[in-house]
């Protein structure tokens, strides 16, 4: 099953999902991410807070969907539409979920609150992977119903 993590820079959020995802899925499952309007480059504090988490970002770049490598099966927006961020809407027959999630590259403060931004940003992501990849995948793959349900609830915030 391939997963597309969508926000519109995809330089952060995105970023840090697929990274995230791939570091810690089964075999058979991966991610990967892209932006509707992507930003060209992946943001400098996202790349250190997965270095210092043990996380390869190998392979991580700002990318359109247009630019794809492989087809989702499921799309999972990250935009924070509380925010007042507008969330792409991937078109075409995948299964869809919104994991809102604000943007810790609009954060503001010091150094260390702009950290801390990109810190929780990552931790809900991660907690949300860490219980989606704690679900029976093999048979929530042959019911989509099931995942859709599973995969909304996940959303619900932290």
């Amino acid at each position: 099953m391939n997963l597309l993590f969508l926000c519109t820079g995809n330089s952060c959020r995105s970023i840090l999902a697929e990274a995230t995802f791939n570091h810690l899925a089964p075999a058979g499952w991966r991610a990967v991410s892209a932006g509707s309007r992507p930003a060209g480059y992946v943001h400098p504090r996202s790349l250190t807070l997965l270095a210092r988490e043990g996380i390869s970002s190998a392979g991580c770049h700002s990318k359109s969907w247009d630019d794809l490598p492989v087809t989702p099966d499921i799309v999972i927006t990250v935009c924070a539409s509380a925010a007042g961020e507008t969330c792409p809407a991937y078109l075409g027959p995948v299964l869809r979920a919104h994991w809102g999630v604000e943007d810790p590259a609009r954060a503001t403060g010091t150094e260390a609150e702009i950290d801390a931004a990109f810190m929780t940003a990552y931790r809900i992501l991660r907690q949300r992977i860490e219980a989606f990849l704690a679900l029976p995948l093999a048979e929530l793959a042959l019911d989509k119903t099931r995942l859709k349900a599973a995969l909304d609830r996940l959303a619900a915030p932290i």
